[in-house]
């Protein structure tokens, strides 16, 4: 995501992301795929990212060569914004990040998902999804690929000199510098010899809230959304009773973010389930539409940790989104492992994506002002190690 300063946001309105705001010669999902397929093919040979999939929305009128590629969408560019607005924390002060044109051609395929509809010589949209996201992720891993990570820091003002390489010639692919780590320190942990603390487990948009049926009356708006169904597990399971009316965070990471996650919590490293899924955008657009159940839907892998303060289970959900690669545990593969807030758990490669922490209802409190904000709602800017919250009391003594 791009961002615009706020008198450029104000410039124009706001456009949602519906089917009949499209031109309608591209209201066929045929159509759209094809477009979205050739912004993918386009980044194997463009090296300037904002000239294929990371086109920013509110650049296209400007991008004559990316709008031979998606014909029509330029016009509605210009007459409209597509994106979100996000707080920044410890201020009244709200940005406005511009969606990437292929984030909007991968949310109105969402439109004709399931499998009842085929298209692209009778390939399903969740096939299609698919083969983009492994194709993608095959372009940013090869060498020539690395030719775009200029152009990548660019678009998105990356503070190079936080990272633990910080010379971008150093890295052999794209995707290399996708995951890119940070230099020791560049995340400090608020408070970190309170065991009481819970922190952010990544760089991200974050929405809180203190159980889950908050988080469904004002995010996550999926019709078939429940904790047994994100946790791929029998309603009647130990794990949906241990879980039931939990507390919730989400932790979205846009495509331009640090992209190694970290523990919220002190404790123990568990067991992982990987979950086979579908490639739909994790855009707030799409969690908050209530025909789609991304969150459930898309491909994702769960770690169990054994909270040290409360002697409580944790769900650590990570997942996949479209052109999302692959999800890659490193501490959070280790069974056994004792961590500590802020220690790495794993990363994603490339794409945008999202975790959901899930804790025990009682468990924690999250901080006033995110809880605020997350019921206006507004996902809060944030970076790891930075307080969300504190374990309650009441769940300390029960350790």
């Amino acid at each position: 995501m791009t961002s615009l300063d706020p008198q450029t946001a104000a410039a124009k309105p706001v456009e949602p992301v519906r089917p009949e705001h499209l031109p309608e010669h591209m209201r066929s999902p045929g159509v759209l795929a094809s477009m979205l397929s050739a912004l993918v093919e386009h980044s194997s040979t463009q090296t300037d990212v904002r000239k294929s999939i990371h086109a920013p929305w509110h650049t296209l009128p400007h991008l004559p060569h990316v709008a031979a590629l998606i014909p029509g969408l330029e016009k509605l560019a210009a007459a409209h914004h597509v994106g979100n607005y996000v707080a920044l924390r410890g201020s009244e002060e709200r940005i406005f990040e511009s969606m990437p044109a292929a984030t909007r051609l991968g949310m109105h395929l969402l439109f004709y998902g399931g499998y009842q509809v085929k298209l692209l010589h009778e390939k399903s949209v969740e096939s299609i999804l698919k083969e983009l996201s492994i194709r993608e992720g095959r372009i940013y891993d090869s060498p020539d690929s690395a030719k775009s990570i200029p152009s990548f820091v660019q678009t998105y003002s990356i503070d190079t000199e936080e990272l633990a390489e910080p010379d971008v010639n150093k890295y052999a692919t794209f995707n290399e510098f996708f995951y890119r780590k940070l230099k020791e320190g560049a995340r400090p942990v608020t408070d970190a010899d309170d065991p009481a603390g819970v922190c952010s487990a990544a760089d991200c948009r974050l929405t809180v809230y203190p159980t889950v049926d908050l988080a469904q009356q004002f995010w996550i708006k999926g019709n078939n959304f429940s904790i047994p169904a994100l946790l791929n597990v029998a309603p009647d399971s130990e794990e949906a009773k241990v879980f039931e009316g939990s507390s919730v965070a989400i932790f979205r990471l846009a495509p331009a973010d640090y992209h190694r996650f970290h523990s919220p919590i002190d404790g123990t490293i568990g067991g992982t389930v990987d979950i086979d899924g579908e490639y739909y955008t994790v855009n707030p657009q799409a969690v908050n539409e209530s025909g789609f159940d991304v969150f459930t839907a898309n491909r994702r892998s769960v770690l169990y940790l054994t909270h040290t303060a409360s002697g409580r289970r944790v769900a650590f959900v990570a997942i996949g989104a479209m052109l999302v690669g692959s999800i890659h545990w490193t501490a959070g593969g280790q069974p056994g492992t004792q961590v500590r807030r802020g220690d790495e758990l794993g990363y994603f490669a490339y794409g945008g994506s999202t975790v959901v922490a899930l804790f025990p209802r009682g468990t924690v409190a999250f901080d006033a002002d995110l809880v605020a904000n997350s019921a206006e709602p507004i996902e809060t800017l944030v970076k790891v190690g930075w307080s969300i919250g504190r374990t309650n009391a009441e769940a300390m003594l029960d350790n």
